[in-house]
């Protein structure tokens, strides 16, 4: 589904991926996994379009990404949920995830979409009329995983779902996460968390300063001394 080979990016002058090659089959949840500044972010904001690549190749079904805008590549079916709980803060619930249904099929599709993320997330419907401000952290990262859905991705990227939040609502937001391969949302979780990312995971990848430093199945990857030392801290 998404093939990247040799990608690099930077902010001005700094660069960040030095030569990132990966690939996603559809149907999959595959984690990536790195520490703060390994270039989780970056890489998801040049799949989405929010950075473009300094070079290097993204594919999405057989069709290059690399030069669309971040709204084309939405309605090819890829959205970003990005990291730190980004909600529209005096927009209601309802209304933020009316925000996320900005293509038009999805726009069409917006009210069996509200039902079917509000019976994932049943605090987004009892909270609908409520301004997204004033939900806990657990509540505004369900909510923009729900907005993220209303889109209905065929490949949905989540940028650290657990930070900032307690171990319990962790498992409930994951327990929701690992169902969406079963109904025909692929998943790329982007983690420092690798002991929850590689649950739930089919396989995953390792970024550090950049570049991919290891990868393969989770199993694999929990029994590896880089990630037991460097992420598990054993």
């Amino acid at each position: 589904m998404l093939n990247i080979k040799d990608l690099k990016a930077a902010y001005g002058v700094i660069p960040v991926l030095h030569g990132v090659t990966l690939d996603i089959r559809e149907g999959e949840l595959v984690a990536l996994l790195g520490a703060n500044g390994a270039g989780k972010t970056t890489l998801l904001n040049s799949i989405s379009g929010v950075l473009p690549a300094k070079s290097g190749t993204i594919s999405f079904r057989g069709e290059s990404i690399g030069h669309l805008s971040s709204d084309q590549i939405v309605h090819l079916g890829i959205s970003q949920i990005p990291e730190g709980r980004k909600i529209f803060p005096y927009l209601s619930v309802k209304e933020n995830l009316l925000m996320g249904a900005s293509t038009r099929k999805a726009w069409k599709n917006r009210k069996q979409m509200m039902e079917k993320v509000c019976a994932l997330f049943p605090i987004l419907k009892e909270r609908s009329e409520q301004r997204a401000s004033l939900m806990s952290g657990g509540e505004q990262q369900m909510l923009v995983i729900a907005r993220g859905l209303m889109a209905q991705p065929k490949l949905l990227m989540i940028d650290e779902p657990s930070l900032g939040l307690s171990p319990l609502i962790m498992s409930q937001i994951y327990d929701v996460i690992k169902t969406f391969p079963a109904d025909g949302i692929t998943v790329l979780l982007s983690e420092q968390n690798a002991l929850y990312a590689l649950e739930i995971a089919s396989r995953g990848y390792v970024l550090q300063d950049g570049h991919v430093v290891l990868e393969g199945s989770s199993e694999f990857l929990l029994n590896s001394e880089l990630v037991k030392k460097a992420y598990i801290g054993m």
